[in-house]
């Protein structure tokens, strides 16, 4: 399954490690950290050219995305139950 970031942005959801709200970057010394690094290494992308919202952590990179972390995560959660159902299903059977 896919998940829109924003923008023309889409990743699998099998890439997906975390969503952050962007407070959470200004607020804790191991976020900034994390962030910085990411950014020595070029593996940050700011999505779109409106104001970001909240953070996505990849396997390969940070996203800083125009869309609240809030629906982001509505947006995983709702993949992810329907990802999980029909196996459950299956194993019931």
């Amino acid at each position: 399954m896919f998940i829109h970031l924003g923008g023309e942005k889409i990743i699998r959801t099998s890439e997906l490690i975390a969503i952050f709200d962007l407070s959470v970057e200004k607020s804790s010394k191991i976020s900034k950290s994390f962030v910085l690094h990411a950014q020595k290494e070029k593996n940050v992308e700011v999505i779109g050219e409106e104001e970001c919202k909240s953070i996505v952590v990849t396997k390969t990179k940070v996203y800083y995305s125009p869309i609240s972390s809030t629906t982001l995560k509505k947006r995983t959660s709702s993949l992810l139950v329907s990802d999980i159902e029909p196996f459950s299903n299956q194993r019931s059977r």
